[in-house]
């Protein structure tokens, strides 16, 4: 069932690749992170490209290149629009071809053509900017969408970077939209907010989305029926219920399939957790990220050379990463790392290391026991000096490499830190008010110790506000505030003493170097990031049965964390099919008017997710790692025969979770325009 969806991304590519032959590809840092997990810039240039370069206004084509290909995953307007006029204007280009992302159907929004037009005009008229750019009208330029949006990071999970920062709204977002609007006309919950009422930018943000999925589910000619918990779930469900192009489709699909959206926000303490018990959960957290991307990170290689390590030099080494695509053996190996628990993850790298070495010959001690990095690096070096071999495998080592600098990085100690006062602090929901829990808060909040820096006091106040409503009812409201107080106190003080500031830090206080960083500009964005932390407890508020994820001590088992994922999916599967009153059913308007007038007289049963033996999880705000092997757990225990892909706007580690909720202009969003 899953393989036509296994391919749909390659497909898209394959669109684009079918162009670029002697071309120089222009191409932005999202698309470059869609292509760099189908097949990288290996697959640009195996079709015949000249060159592969940046999307921007400093980069442009040589003398003798006169094809060019702009890969984009935004409107062909504002910047960038401005950004190909400034390509083009350098180069001497004589054939230009455009992929966009972004569907004709939006660009007629985005310029408020609310008429149903005949072809595409506005790709058309971009095409004849371009010849007048190119400096002559019989020169050739084509436009044309291409939905590269889905970066396939394993078999069973899709990422989009495109929307990595897109996030469902929060109650103060709420305030923002009221405030535009006549006393009369205020939503009283989040649930109420319809997508006109939103900004045009996110509106356009909400609509490309739908329509990504729309296409993926047009090219492998799947109905499907869509379903939402959450009011962002709800806006990007009903978008893709009532698409203009699906309603065709839904009356000759061959291939039936269930959608589920669900809003991070439903479940942040999953999310802010260190409880995953995950490798590559750890891999991204402690490795530095790959430039402008958002899931890969940077595997050092200067292991492999004979080069000497010189603290705070720039690297001259190019990174490796965990994207392998272009080898099936390290595929395989990764789908591990991200699937299986870390003891399994490691033993399975060690296996790996010890495989390839014997392949080669070369003399290997197998080490049984504990897996130790010193062990995997160890396997890694025996490929140093033997070329062959280390071309051979070399995706395999640099799986190896990232888990070995993980296991043996300094800050790794600390999540296990986290792992602990996360632990304590869920007991101690069940015993004391929330002031007492937050109490236990504050002898953390020192200058950097150990155990704990800024960004992780930010993840567990994430983590510990999230269960917030599971506290004891206080006897005495001011007692919270006082401690809040204290703490905001004391977190502002820990981030002025900070020596240089994280790019968390950064982000969350304005201030690129901590010279700019005043105590006042700290203590406004520590009382913003209460404001929002306030309300992070009340986001299940309007659900009926699944409103809760914690379980308190019963005297015999502790308290416990229970995922909403696992919730969802066992409603799911549920052998009754009951009817959930929080899973609600998206479909495209006058068909259901009519079924509730049908079912006073006959017995109208409606869609349940269950139906179909092909289940997508749309998870928009993010995905953690140990939540994929909990969705398989789940799946193979109640209902084998399903299968279920996963797609996220991201792959989330804990300190994703307060950039989202405390930086990220979630109603304006950047589109490029």
């Amino acid at each position: 069932e899953t393989a036509g969806f296994t391919c749909f991304p390659g497909q898209m590519w394959d669109r684009v690749l079918s162009k670029v032959k002697k071309a120089v590809v222009f191409m932005d840092d999202k698309c470059a992170e869609s292509l760099h997990w189908n097949g990288g810039a290996t697959s640009v240039f195996e079709s015949g490209a000249r060159n592969l370069k940046q999307f921007s206004s400093f980069e442009a084509g040589g003398e003798n290149e006169p094809k060019a290909v702009f890969v984009v995953s935004t409107l062909l307007k504002g910047r960038t629009a401005d950004i190909i006029q400034d390509i083009v204007g350098l180069s001497h280009f004589q054939y230009c071809v455009v992929f966009t992302t972004v569907a004709h159907s939006i660009h007629l929004l985005a310029n408020n053509v609310t008429a149903e037009l005949e072809g595409n005009p506005v790709f058309e008229q971009f095409e004849d900017k371009l010849c007048e750019w190119m400096g002559d009208m019989n020169y050739t330029a084509e436009v044309m969408h291409a939905p590269v949006v889905f970066a396939p990071v394993s078999p069973q999970l899709f990422l989009a970077p495109n929307f990595a920062h897109l996030f469902p709204l929060l109650p103060r977002d709420l305030e923002t939209i009221n405030t535009k609007r006549p006393e009369k006309r205020r939503f009283g919950s989040l649930t109420d907010v319809d997508l006109h009422s939103l900004s045009p930018e996110l509106q356009i943000e909400i609509k490309s989305l739908a329509s990504a999925v729309n296409s993926m589910f047009e090219s492998t000619s799947t109905r499907e029926e869509s379903f939402a918990l959450g009011p962002m779930s709800r806006l990007i469900a009903g978008e893709l219920a009532n698409h203009p192009q699906a309603k065709n489709r839904r009356k000759t699909a061959p291939n039936k399939a269930s959608i589920v959206f669900i809003d991070r926000t439903l479940d942040l303490t999953g999310a802010a957790g260190h409880h995953g018990d995950s490798l590559v959960e750890k891999i991204l957290t402690v490795l530095q990220p790959f430039p402008g991307h958002t899931t890969d990170v940077q595997v050092d290689m200067l292991e492999l050379t004979n080069l000497q390590h010189i603290p705070d030099s720039q690297p001259t080494l190019a990174p490796g990463c965990l994207a392998q695509t272009q080898s099936s053996t390290a595929r395989l190996l990764w789908e591990t790392m991200l699937a299986s628990k870390q003891k399994e993850a490691v033993m399975e790298v060690r296996r790996q290391l010890v495989e390839a070495a014997s392949k080669e010959n070369l003399p290997i001690k197998m080490g049984l026991g504990r897996v130790t990095p010193e062990q995997l690096c160890s396997y890694v070096q025996l490929f140093k000096s033997n070329w062959g071999a280390l071309e051979s495998h070399c995706a395999v080592i640099q799986l190896g490499l990232a888990t070995a600098q993980t296991l043996r990085h300094p800050t790794l100690p600390r999540w296990d830190s986290c792992l602990a006062f996360e632990r304590l602090l869920l007991q101690a929901l069940g015993d004391s008010d929330f002031a007492g829990v937050l109490r236990q808060l504050l002898p953390l909040m020192k200058p950097r110790t150990e155990e704990c820096g800024p960004d992780e006091l930010l993840v567990l106040l994430v983590y510990l506000y999230s269960l917030a409503g599971e506290a004891q009812i206080a006897d005495d409201e001011e007692e919270e505030e006082k401690v809040e107080r204290e703490l905001i106190g004391a977190l502002t003080l820990v981030i002025t003493r900070e020596t240089e500031l994280s790019p968390l830090l950064q982000k969350l206080t304005g201030c690129g170097s901590i010279e700019e960083l005043t105590m006042e500009r700290a203590h406004t964005a520590v009382e913003g990031v209460f404001d929002t932390l306030r309300e992070l407890s009340h986001a299940r508020d309007h659900l009926k049965q699944l409103n809760s994820v914690y379980t308190a001590s019963d005297g015999v088992h502790q308290a416990m964390y229970r995922p909403f994922l696992r919730q969802v999916l066992e409603e799911i599967f549920h052998p009754d099919r009951p009817e959930s009153p929080d899973i609600e059913h998206m479909s495209g308007g006058l068909t259901d008017m009519l079924k509730t007038g049908f079912s006073m007289f006959m017995k109208v049963s409606r869609p349940h997710p269950s139906d179909h033996a092909l289940l997508f999880l749309f998870l928009v705000g993010g995905v953690t790692p140990s939540e994929l092997r909990l969705i398989r757990e789940v799946v193979s225990a109640h209902k084998p025969g399903t299968q279920v892909l996963v797609l996220s706007t991201r792959l989330l580690r804990p300190t994703d979770v307060p950039e989202l909720l405390f930086t990220t202009q979630r109603l304006v969003p950047d589109i490029g325009v």
